[in-house]
């Protein structure tokens, strides 16, 4: 491990932080966290059981109250400050997300500039929660619609996003006056412990925030949704443990917000801009090394361009320089582990032995680490696997189609409905697929639509609720309507 990075690493606390205090998990058990770029041990974190969730959980409860009665203000400049604090910071919490996800420094930077930005939105939506007044339609009394935060909620976000997923739910949980515990995947767990010593830095009062990370994630938040002292939870992660999140939480009829699986098709019509197209395509592909909910899954591309795009989409992706994402000049870095690897291997394998070609890449890159090519498929037949199912890597299908009818009819045969792309020059078409097709969001001629001042979610089995957005913080209110009889 280089100095710097040792460094980073070090600062960033190893424990749980609940009521405002970190300390160790129940019996001192911990877990190792590994470097996916080598698969060697960075560190070793505190490994929550259900006793110590309950823990985070009471303090939340605890504090909720209080919280509640903060000033918007108050919650505004919290914040700030914490979004102050990420911007001073960026290097060496962009250095600690590489090292413990793998994604380039600059793509990393690029996530904490992104993860800053919700809490500066959150931020102002603070100031901006309101109600209404309205007069009985008879005139003998008034009506008072008061906004009021839902209280303590559970919140679990991915490894793939290590910081931004935390932010989008924290920032309005703050904004909104609601305490929270939330707990990051066991993979990457060091960007949120950071985050959540710049809270505590930021004046965050104790008990507010509490974050447990945790290697049995079912065994340890399971109690904490059926115990009846949280009132929401958030979840960012697979469409599987969703449904299986939305069964516990049926117990008690907690209010939700899910953001799941996708399977996004990227449509590409015979009159697009080609170089516009594989430029959105490279960016909806390859964030993230292709590890994304938003990436592009599905490239459909019409039958008279289809070779001419897949040639310029492999010239691209063949050129992308793969290895460590800490090391300079490094495009594309490792997959988060063996199995994610595992599983790109076989997606692939699938598609060719369905008679599916091979433009570049189809291998993985000899470790140590878990590095695969950047590939780009064609004629991918409409049975392969990764017609249905999340790829999470940097593998590109290409598959042609005719007409208007048939892109539509490919794109909405799947259970899940996040976000879709659309590439023409055709305003009336560009506006007739993003209603026809069956997804929360839709870039048309962009490969790149997640923005925090946007709404971001999907349909179908893609989610339920929206976050960032002006909707984002609703999440977090109830809506209380107080009745008023006026005198005779």
């Amino acid at each position: 491990m280089k100095d710097s990075t040792r460094s980073v690493v070090q600062d960033v606390p190893k424990q749980l932080f609940i009521g405002g205090e970190w300390s160790d998990a129940s019996g001192g058990a911990t877990f190792a966290v590994l470097n996916p770029a080598t698969g060697e041990e960075i560190c070793q974190v505190a490994d929550a059981t259900p006793e110590d969730a309950r823990r985070a959980l009471d303090a939340a409860v605890a504090a909720q109250p209080a919280f509640a009665r903060t000033t918007a203000m108050q919650r505004h400049e919290i914040l700030m400050t914490a979004f102050r604090l990420l911007h001073e910071r960026i290097e060496d919490l962009a250095l600690l997300m590489t090292t413990e996800m793998g994604k380039p420094l600059a793509e990393a930077r690029g996530e904490i500039s992104y993860a800053a930005e919700f809490l500066r939105h959150f931020a102002g939506e603070a100031l901006r929660i309101d109600g209404g007044y309205q007069s009985a339609p008879q005139g003998n009394a008034r009506f008072l619609v008061a906004k009021q935060p839902v209280g303590p909620c559970l919140l679990i976000t991915p490894w793939n996003f290590p910081m931004a997923m935390g932010t989008r739910k924290i920032g309005p949980a703050i904004a909104a006056g609601c305490t929270s515990v939330i707990k990051p995947a066991h993979q990457t767990p060091l960007s949120m412990l950071a985050f959540v010593d710049i809270l505590r830095e930021a004046g965050l009062p104790d008990g507010v925030v509490n974050c447990v990370a945790a290697t049995d994630s079912g065994g340890t938040m399971e109690p904490l949704i059926r115990s009846g002292l949280a009132r929401k939870l958030s979840f960012t992660g697979s469409t599987r443990v969703g449904k299986i999140l939305l069964e516990q939480c049926a117990d008690k009829v907690l209010r939700t917000s899910m953001e799941l699986g996708g399977n996004a098709p990227f449509v590409v019509f015979e009159d697009a801009d080609l170089d516009e197209a594989v430029a959105g395509a490279m960016a909806a592909k390859m964030r993230n090394m292709g590890e994304a909910c938003t990436a592009a899954n599905r490239i459909y591309v019409h039958e008279s361009v289809i070779e001419e795009f897949g040639a310029k989409l492999a010239a691209k992706m063949g050129a992308l320089t793969v290895g460590d994402g800490a090391e300079d000049g490094t495009d594309v870095g490792p997959l988060i582990d063996e199995a994610g690897l595992g599983k790109v291997r076989t997606l692939v394998s699938d598609a060719v032995d369905r008679g599916a070609t091979v433009l570049t890449g189809g291998d993985p890159v000899e470790g140590p680490g878990y590095f695969y090519r950047p590939t780009v498929l064609t004629g991918v037949p409409r049975d392969a696997r990764m017609s249905a199912e999340e790829i999470f890597g940097p593998v590109a299908p290409l598959t042609p189609f005719t007409t208007e009818e048939e892109a539509v009819a490919l794109a909405n045969d799947t259970p899940y409905g996040l976000v879709s792309y659309v590439f023409t020059n055709d305003l009336r078409r560009a506006l007739r697929m993003a209603e026809a097709i069956e997804s929360g969001m839709v870039g048309l001629n962009q490969g790149v639509v997640s923005n925090p001042y946007a709404p971001f979610g999907g349909m179908k089995e893609s989610g339920l609720g929206r976050e960032g957005g002006s909707v984002g913080i609703e999440e977090f209110l109830e809506t209380k309507y107080i009745g008023i009889a006026l005198a005779d």
